[in-house]
């Protein structure tokens, strides 16, 4: 897990640049469905598509699967796993699932009480659902494609037969998924005998047209492979001197991008290796830096293409078998997953090749292993609604190491650091930077402005809370806002404090509550505070309030979610299993959502 903050976790690994393939793609079988067609066609079945994901890239993906089943003369629905239950799939002929996997090998939020129910023992019998899957994942996590699997499996398990084999798919996903879509529409058009319709289906809406109460945004062309070269026009430091943090706010200009965005949205940033890392591995290596590969100086490959940071597994394999001597081949063998995640923390390629010694692989050996440099995805810190020229980014910037060897992130230095020169003022610097929009559809201020909100996001997990708070007081919206935010001591990790204040005096931050770690003896967290304050926090929920959760995965949000049933719990005086009960009807209404990473 990344310690950035807003960092939106590396299970999503559709960019926009492959979202627009993909819907290039569907959009190239509608246009070829559509010949000879007559506006009188009906669709002959109706193809459920269920979409598990954690920050919309499965949703979206889902959606244009259900353009392409109505260009071909079917009926389609997309919905959301966690709002089907195990009995609705009885009345389903034709199924298509579209999942990303969380963390290692986890559901993502909305699949979980999906696929609790489909293990349980008393799920019911399939044998009338014809099913494939589609699953969305990252080889640089062990389960890789996690979740897919294990619905894919448990379907079979419960009599249902495949339409189409199950298809993983990496962050570098064309091809696969290309096969994949073409082989289940071909086959779905030919077990129901469906024919082509003259509607032009609707690339980019179907059922996720106002998803955050907009209508459904015209595509923006810029992705991966085109990114808007946005100027950044703030760089400021948040944290004060003495924090053991280095947290900046970031300030990026859309000029004439076009690019627009919902607060809760996320940012692709493209970034650049450190000169001084592929410098050292180029010396590690025995190269000059300037020999070709695919035609272009090997030093502006591994600044640019290459993930040179951190080892893939298959890298880690292979120096395994080269140097069995060597100190990562004696924590492999022990085959504890987390001894070895222990030693890897905070090492990184050229710790791995300096520990392989002499067994080291050489450069034509190495390239292989070296995945591609991917886009980091931040969590958006503004509203459109503030800021419609701008899109903010609260960032932590990963430093540590000793004076011998230093670490820093790739991309949280790279724009602290790296881009242009710094100016005459401290807020502001001359450079551009590649961007692209991510959208995220699941993670949103409720359309209701008299709805109450809990947000509860320490560190850098406030980033999509300021965007809601700055989006809440520019609609006017009555409902009430209550802030959990907490960092390691006041005096130095207080981030926007001025702005907090300043919202809590305009009526629009109804509640904050704070919480440093280390400003006393005993550790006090944003757990902490919500378990103080059960009754209220309770009466909150009882009263329609929506409950956010911005940050890390591995442990705030889980000690979080614990503190949440324990108020639950507490409150209603009726055991845990209500309680679990209470918080997946929240979940199901979309009252209970998560950005963490």
């Amino acid at each position: 897990m990344s310690p950035t903050g807003s960092l939106i976790p590396a299970d999503a690994p559709f960019s926009a640049e492959q979202e627009a393939w993909l819907a290039g793609f569907i959009a190239g079988i509608a246009a070829a469905g559509r010949q000879d067609a007559t506006a009188d066609d009906a669709p002959v079945a109706t193809i459920d598509v269920l979409f598990g994901t954690q920050t919309g890239t499965a949703e979206f993906l889902a959606g244009e699967l259900v353009a392409g089943a109505r260009a071909r003369g079917l009926g389609g629905i997309a919905t959301a796993l966690d709002d089907i239950t195990p009995e609705r799939l009885t009345a389903m002929s034709h199924l298509l699932i579209v999942t990303s996997t969380y963390g290692e090998g986890e559901m993502p939020d909305n699949a979980g009480l999906f696929w609790e129910a489909l293990q349980a023992d008393g799920a019911p019998r399939l044998e009338g659902l014809r099913y494939a899957v589609l699953g969305l994942g990252d080889r640089g996590y062990d389960d890789f494609c996690g979740a897919a699997k294990l619905i894919d499996t448990r379907l079979e398990q419960l009599g249902a037969a495949r339409l189409h084999g199950r298809v993983d798919c990496d962050v570098d996903f064309e091809e696969p998924a290309a096969t994949w879509t073409t082989g289940v529409l071909d086959l779905l058009a030919a077990e129901t005998g469906a024919t082509a319709t003259s509607t032009p289906a609707a690339i980019g809406g179907g059922d996720k047209a106002g998803a955050k109460g907009t209508t459904p945004k015209t595509r923006s062309p810029w992705n991966k492979r085109n990114p808007y070269h946005s100027r950044l026009v703030v760089n400021e430091l948040l944290s004060a001197p003495g924090s053991a943090k280095e947290i900046r706010h970031y300030e990026f200009d859309l000029g004439d991008s076009g690019i627009t965005y919902a607060a809760g949205d996320a940012l692709a940033v493209m970034p650049v290796n450190d000169d001084a890392l592929v410098s050292a591995l180029l010396t590690q290596l025995g190269a000059s830096g300037e020999e070709a590969v695919d035609g272009r100086p090997l030093a502006d490959v591994l600044r640019t293409e290459r993930e040179i940071r951190t080892p893939s597994k298959d890298l880690i394999a292979d120096l395994v078998e080269r140097a069995p001597s060597s100190d990562l081949a004696s924590v492999v063998a022990h085959g504890d997953r987390s001894d070895l995640d222990s030693w890897l923390w905070g090492r990184d390629l050229l710790d791995l090749l300096h520990d392989a010694g002499s067994a080291a692989p050489g450069l034509d050996e190495l390239l292989p292993f070296l995945r591609p440099l991917q886009a980091r995805q931040y969590s958006i810190s503004s509203s459109p609604l503030a800021h419609p020229d701008r899109i903010h980014l609260t960032v932590a910037s990963v430093r540590y190491g000793s004076p011998d060897r230093r670490y820093e992130g790739v991309a949280s230095t790279y724009l602290a650091d790296r881009i242009g020169e710094a100016a005459t003022t401290p807020r502001s610097t001359e450079g551009t930077v590649g961007i692209y929009l991510q959208a995220n559809t699941s993670f949103s201020v409720p359309t209701n402005d008299d709805a109450p909100m809990v947000m509860i996001g320490p560190g850098t997990g406030i980033a999509p809370f300021r965007g809601f708070l700055h989006e809440r007081a520019a609609r006017g919206a009555t409902g009430r806002n209550w802030l959990f935010f907490g960092d390691q001591h006041r005096g130095t990790d207080f981030v926007y404090e001025d702005e907090l204040t300043r919202l809590g005096e305009q009526g629009v931050l109804t509640r904050l509550d704070l919480a440093f770690s280390r400003d006393q003896a005993e550790k006090v967290y944003v757990q902490t505070r919500m378990r103080e304050q059960s009754r209220e926090l309770y009466e909150w929920l009882e009263d329609g309030a929506y409950v956010y959760v911005c940050g890390d995965a591995s442990r705030m949000a889980k000690d979080v979610e614990a503190a949440l049933l324990g108020v639950i719990a507490e409150q209603r005086g009726r055991g845990d299993e209500d309680a679990a009960q209470y918080l997946a009807d929240l979940r199901r209404a979309k009252r209970y959502v998560r950005d963490v990473y």
